[in-house]
């Protein structure tokens, strides 16, 4: 999938510019904007290149509310090929979660060590899959805290794989992935692979190939953009057994609220939550 680039420049007082970038990504979320990047000059929006709109893009500038502050934007062309050649070239340093979980470039020279620790390699493909993003910290510090022992889980949305081969090598008895990018599918299938994970099964597609989809699940993770934990939500609630966790992240902490009146609405009850630099990430049980 190609996708254009918003490359937005802030400029104005300085206390407000942070205000603006959140107010932004914010803004362009509710137009279709699936993830950001804070840069020094502002804001760099990524969208599908099929839903973009020039127009919805200079309507979201015009009407942001802050008056102190200047807007303006170049549109940069990012191809898949480009996209990947970045991440696996510039590669990662090991990340330590809770100092229980050791993610690793798989490329790199580093050797696991044998201690208790979990290690799980990655090829990396996009920023969200290595557990540089604080989403994606986040979201496995979560899973760190939860008994997935004989416990079925679905990945929502899973990128390189690396929340679901979380959760295989946490016990997790099955785990089912799905992500609407093909070469998502392919990095979590060839990820899995590499970390030994067999109990992993992959769909190509959105949200509506649950509907292929038998039984339900003990533990739903999703890591997405907030428009789609909100159109996506009656969905995955639909596929939790009685008692399951639902976690989420993948969104800014001033839209917890959003997504928390969304799940409640579900019958859905907030049991955590944990926040690193205004992002955010929301634990949900589904009621007996």
């Amino acid at each position: 999938m190609n996708y254009k680039i918003a490359n937005c420049t802030i400029s104005g007082q300085p206390a407000l510019v942070q205000t603006a970038k959140d107010l932004l990504a914010d803004a362009l979320g509710e137009v279709g904007f699936e993830s950001f990047e804070e840069t020094q000059q502002g804001l760099k929006a990524y969208i599908p290149a099929e839903n973009f709109d020039e127009q919805c893009l200079k309507e979201v500038l015009k009407n942001m509310p802050i008056q102190e502050i200047k807007l303006t934007y170049h549109l940069e062309d990012m191809e898949d090929k480009n996209w990947n050649e970045v991440w696996e070239n510039a590669g990662f340093a090991p990340i330590d979660i809770d100092e229980q979980l050791i993610i690793y470039d798989a490329k790199s020279a580093f050797v696991p060590a044998t201690d208790h620790k979990i290690y799980i390699g990655i090829e990396a493909r996009q920023a969200f899959g290595t557990g540089n993003h604080q989403t994606t910290r986040m979201m496995i510090s979560m899973l760190l805290k939860l008994r997935l022992s004989e416990k079925r889980v679905l990945d929502c949305g899973c990128g390189t794989g690396i929340l679901s081969i979380a959760a295989s090598k946490l016990g997790a008895n099955k785990v089912i992935g799905y992500d609407i990018d093909e070469w998502s599918v392919n990095n979590t299938l060839h990820n899995a692979t590499m970390n030994n994970v067999t109990n992993l099964e992959v769909f190509h597609g959105n949200a509506q190939v649950l509907s292929h989809v038998s039984g339900l699940f003990d533990v739903v993770l999703a890591n997405i953009n907030r428009n789609i934990l909100l159109q996506d939500m009656t969905s995955f609630v639909e596929l939790m057994s009685p008692g399951a966790i639902l976690l989420l992240s993948g969104f800014y902490e001033s839209d917890a609220n959003l997504l928390i009146e969304k799940a409640t609405q579900l019958g859905l009850v907030e049991r955590n939550r944990k926040t690193e630099d205004d992002w955010c990430c929301l634990m949900f049980t589904k009621e007996k």
